[in-house]
């Protein structure tokens, strides 16, 4: 949201907003395009009919006395996906969905685009470099590239935020059952991507990846008149730890199976875009990965220690599987945090079944205190152990004796993965990565 007002105000729109605590970096960005509330909390005095349009974030109560007086007067009120669209409907508009890897495959785009300066607008899901916000609105730029979530648009509006884009070109990287607390059966999720493929426009193009055996079947039976195309993991060679597109031999700084799937499919939306495939691999090169997904923290001979945003069985998985394949020569200490309203469901809990089983040393962490803060019953160990089909797992809910037990290790030729979309409990992760005793 302050990424959407930091867009519309510089586009000259005047913008003001209110929410009842902004954290850093969003109210250090916010003050320096002097758009920061003076106090925070609610006042309806704010809401008035000099209003054009009213965006409600996705974590408003319907409740909120703003939004009551917003209602009362009658002001237009978007969800932000209906404002993004309100914005672009002049535009072409590709849209990325999928239950796994949208926000990279959408920082590919926008990287291969601004090396290669075209001029579009984007909405992606984390911070990238070279870029000084998440969101660009211009009345110049011809397309826009949107990462599109299938989480719900607002409290007043239960529809998924990406079949409101109506997308020109989409991709779908895959269907992996997330949401539960909105989607409670698979069936449930999965109609969600049907629904999404619908929703793109006529003459409209679907990239999708083929691997996935359940979206190719939604793919293929789909609406006839797109244009479809399928894609999967591209060839390529791994070489002392440097992941080549072959048969070029270009040098990546990404790996995995996954991120080679990303990078394909971001390759087939820069080709519907005019950008042919030497242009592509020669940008692609030099593409470091979006915040948060396989993120290096530190790196001495024999030993990289990396953050990543995996949550989802998924994302674990194919985490996981990728660092142990770039660095097979080395050991791998693999440690997820469980975090979300899924992952923390004792019945969803079942679906992470064999899913660290290539780490070496697997841990699972769970803050004591999300299970108070999400009312929800405490896992225990056996709970855990069961659910990842595994009596090798370690696990914590205390991060200070996780820390301690990590500093405790020696990672000589070792490789350590961190990964959770929280924060381990306040763990300053670049600290202890620095801290692991290496020496061998």
């Amino acid at each position: 949201m302050h990424n959407l007002a930091i867009a519309l105000h510089k586009k000259g729109y005047q913008v003001s907003g209110s929410d009842d605590v902004i954290f850093e970096p969003s109210a250090g960005r916010l003050a320096k395009h002097g758009i920061l509330p003076e106090k925070m909390g609610w006042d309806e005095a704010k809401i008035t009919m000099d209003l054009d349009a009213v965006i409600l974030g996705m974590h408003a109560l319907k409740d909120n006395p703003e939004l009551l007086k917003a209602q009362e007067l009658g002001l237009k009120i978007y969800s932000y996906p209906e404002y993004i669209y309100e914005q672009t409907k002049n535009k072409l508009r590709v849209v990325i969905g999928g239950s796994h890897g949208k926000t990279t495959i959408t920082s590919m785009i926008l990287h291969v685009l601004n090396y290669c300066e075209k001029n579009f607008d984007y909405l992606v899901g984390a911070q990238l470099t070279g870029f000084d916000t998440m969101v660009k609105l211009t009345e110049s730029a011809p397309l826009i590239i949107i990462e599109g979530d299938e989480y719900l648009a607002s409290p007043i509006d239960r529809r998924p935020k990406f079949h409101l884009y109506k997308a020109n070109v989409a991709v779908i990287s895959g269907i992996a059952w997330d949401h539960i607390n909105v989607f409670p059966t698979y069936a449930d999720y999965t109609r969600q991507f049907e629904i999404f493929i619908d929703t793109i426009q006529p003459g409209g193009t679907l990239i999708y990846c083929s691997v996935d055996k359940d979206l190719a079947d939604i793919a293929v039976n789909s609406h006839p008149e797109l244009e479809k195309i399928g894609y999967e993991i591209p060839t390529h060679e791994v070489k002392d730890g440097i992941t080549y597109l072959l048969p070029e031999r270009t040098p990546l700084r990404v790996f995995g199976d996954h991120n080679l799937m990303n990078l394909n499919a971001a390759k087939l939306v820069c080709a519907k875009l005019g950008i042919d495939s030497n242009a592509f691999d020669t940008a692609i090169s030099s593409f470091t990965g979006a915040a948060k997904r396989l993120e290096l923290l530190n790196a001495v001979p024999g030993t990289n220690v990396y953050k990543d945003f995996a949550h989802s069985p998924s994302k674990l998985k194919a985490t996981i599987d990728a660092v142990k394949t770039q660095f097979g020569e080395r050991k791998l200490v693999a440690c997820i945090e469980l975090h979300t309203f899924s992952s923390l469901n004792k019945e969803f809990l079942e679906q992470y079944a064999d899913t660290m089983k290539e780490a070496d040393l697997a841990i699972v962490y769970i803050d004591e205190k999300t299970f108070e803060h999400k009312k929800l019953t405490p896992f225990t160990k056996t709970d855990v152990q069961i659910a990842f089909n595994s009596d090798r797992i370690l696990f914590f809910n205390n991060s200070e004796l996780l820390s301690n037990y990590l500093l405790s290790m020696n990672f000589y030729e070792t490789n350590l993965l961190l990964m959770s979309s929280g924060n381990f409990g306040g763990l300053d992760l670049s600290i202890l990565a620095r801290e692991l005793n290496t020496l061998s």
